[in-house]
């Protein structure tokens, strides 16, 4: 069970841990539910119960439908020695011998033995159908907070995915595909605000109030965060342009050459940031 999510419910004082690989698929600890038993020494609770006839049929039932690598003459075996005086079962052989995998048992620190869902609530009804109220209870806070999580960050995918695409969209459609027209170019513009509105947004901010007659503020108020970035660090490039002397005319050219190269640029950054959410 690699890069395993670990949790812990609680039922009546007890702390009982639970595994999962795949967020589908919760391992419960048989060691800790046990303890209700007998504290001392929960392993032979676990082995008492495995070596039921009822329970052999049960978690061979289970493999038959959840496992295609399951061992099913080597279960009739065991079935057919369930019962006898001389019959003994315990996780490591149920598991070497039929190679199942809804019973795992584990070593280390967080050792023990684990059981798929379905498995530990009916170890548990064997322990005590009180007992396994206990833990269903806390079991449903336990996923009750997982689907908020997950429902939370689905969200804040979805949103930074439709971000995403807007700047990506936006990028293709206002850097991409079209240029200043001669117009534009000759345009003498009175104030250098206005220049690197129509150098970023195509527009000075008069075109955006006309288009625009109901919106209050004004362009740069409705501008995505990387056209601000971008609209900064244009007024720090044409402050150096004009300290060089360079006309109004070219420094458009220029500037509108910046604007394309660093839009695209965060866009890409924005791409990689979005997969590595994801």
């Amino acid at each position: 069970m690699s890069k395993i999510k670990k949790e812990n419910i609680s039922a009546k004082g007890l702390s009982i841990q639970v595994y999962t690989e795949d967020f589908k698929n919760d391992y419960i600890s048989l060691t800790d539910i046990a303890k209700y038993k007998n504290t001392d020494d929960p392993r032979f609770v676990i082995q008492n119960w495995m070596r039921n006839r009822n329970t052999l049929e049960f978690i061979g039932l289970w493999e038959i439908l959840n496992n295609p690598n399951f061992n099913r003459v080597q279960f009739d075996t065991f079935r057919n020695e369930a019962g006898l005086n001389r019959f003994t079962m315990t996780p490591s052989k149920w598991i070497e011998s039929t190679e199942a995998i809804g019973i795992v048992s584990k070593s280390g620190r967080y050792g023990g033995t684990y059981a798929h869902y379905d498995i530990a609530m009916e170890f548990a009804s064997w322990i005590s159908p009180e007992f396994k109220l206990y833990i269903i209870q806390d079991y449903k806070r336990l996923k009750e907070d997982e689907n908020s999580k997950l429902s939370l960050s689905w969200n804040l995918h979805r949103e930074i995915s439709k971000i995403n695409y807007k700047i990506h969209t936006d990028a293709i459609k206002e850097y991409l595909l079209d240029d200043l027209t001669n117009e534009q170019l000759s345009f003498k513009y009175a104030s250098e605000a206005d220049m690197l509105n129509v150098a970023l947004f195509n527009k000075r901010a008069k075109e955006w109030r006309e288009e625009n007659p109901n919106v209050k503020g004004n362009m740069r108020d409705y501008a995505s965060l990387n056209e601000l970035l971008v609209l900064a660090n244009m007024e720090s490039y044409n402050s150096v342009l004009i300290s060089k002397g360079i006309e109004q005319k070219e420094r458009m050219i220029e500037l509108r050459k910046f604007a394309r190269k660093q839009i695209v640029a965060l866009e890409k950054l924005n791409s990689e940031a979005i997969k590595k959410i994801k």
